[in-house]
């Protein structure tokens, strides 16, 4: 229990910004499953689509620093070489 009406605040601020984290995050997840499932199933266009959504929502959660920009980096260029690759193949 905070102390003092500051700590309160800065209790209710972080319960605010671990949700928006979360919800960030689980977006982030979910279009990454559903990206990997397309590109499973050999299904460029779509996987194409889903592959420039997410890269929007990666970027932007790099942006206010809800995911580190090297991550968001590394997650976007693995994602790109398994996409190449399904194309060509």
């Amino acid at each position: 229990m905070a102390r003092t009406r500051s700590a309160a605040k800065q209790a209710r601020s972080s319960v605010r910004k671990q949700a928006r984290n979360k919800r960030i995050k689980s977006k982030i997840h979910s279009l990454e499953k559903k990206l990997l499932s397309f590109i499973d199933a050999k299904q460029p266009t779509e996987a194409t689509a889903v592959y420039s959504e997410l890269t929007a929502a990666v970027d932007k959660a790099a942006k206010v620093q809800v995911i580190h920009p090297n991550v968001a980096s590394r997650k976007k260029s693995r994602l790109a070489a398994r996409l190449k690759k399904m194309a060509a193949a």
